[in-house]
């Protein structure tokens, strides 16, 4: 039994993703859902967004073009993430990627006016206090938002935990609403924001028993919530 720290777990379980291929796939299987997140956002030109858990930069690059008088910060686990992100987007002027966890996010206070982590929070050791650095981070007026396939009201993600190499938290939206509110969030809410991407009509990978349940979990959505500071 390893042990390393759950950051050292994390950061060797995304690394491999990396050595995999697997996080270039990343923003094709999130676009659907993101789209519309952004949208909700409102994200104005000047604003200084954090993007944690960024992976290989795919949502930062997209950011980025939405804040062309802000910032884009993407900040992620793994090193190897980061080194990727880095090569793959030296061109934008208005983003940089920085090696952090969300327990402890590598940025000073009331810096940023937008925060987003995409498919990550349920990795985050402590969600607690991941829902409290984000908040540290904003501004006062600025906006938290977590966007998750993995949630208890989600019944097709039921055989996900078998497959995770790291722990994961399965909470309910009430939970993840809670945790925002502890962190000192208001107006914090919960929506569902379903993944039209179609169905084809034989699936054989390992998330899901067919293609019915891949087709009834990206009805169902992911879960997005969101509050202010």
């Amino acid at each position: 039994m390893s042990d390393s720290t759950p950051n050292e777990n994390l950061r060797e379980e995304f690394n491999r993703w990396v050595a995999d291929g697997r996080a270039a796939d990343l923003e094709e299987s999130h676009l659907p859902i993101t789209l519309p997140v952004l949208d909700l956002m409102r994200i104005q030109p000047d604003d200084n967004v954090l993007d944690l858990g960024c992976g290989e930069g795919w949502l930062a690059r997209l950011l980025s073009e939405r804040v062309p008088e802000g910032r884009v910060v993407g900040v992620d686990i793994s090193d190897e993430m980061i080194r990727r992100a880095r090569r793959k987007h030296v061109d934008l002027e208005n983003a940089m990627f920085v090696l952090g966890g969300a327990d402890e996010i590598p940025w000073a206070a009331s810096f940023f006016t937008r925060a987003i982590s995409v498919e990550s929070a349920y990795y985050w050791p402590d969600p607690a206090r991941g829902a409290a650095e984000i908040f540290r981070v904003l501004r006062e007026g600025g906006s938290g938002w977590i966007l998750i396939n993995y949630y208890r009201e989600n019944p097709h993600t039921d055989r996900w935990a078998a497959n995770f190499s790291t722990p994961a938290h399965l909470l309910s939206a009430a939970e993840w609403e809670s945790l925002f509110g502890a962190a000192g969030f208001t107006g914090v809410a919960s929506r569902r924001i379903p993944d039209p991407t179609p169905v084809p009509q034989a699936y054989s990978g390992r998330w899901f028993r067919d293609a019915e349940q891949l087709r009834g979990f990206r009805a169902a959505g992911a879960l997005l919530v969101h509050g202010t500071k």
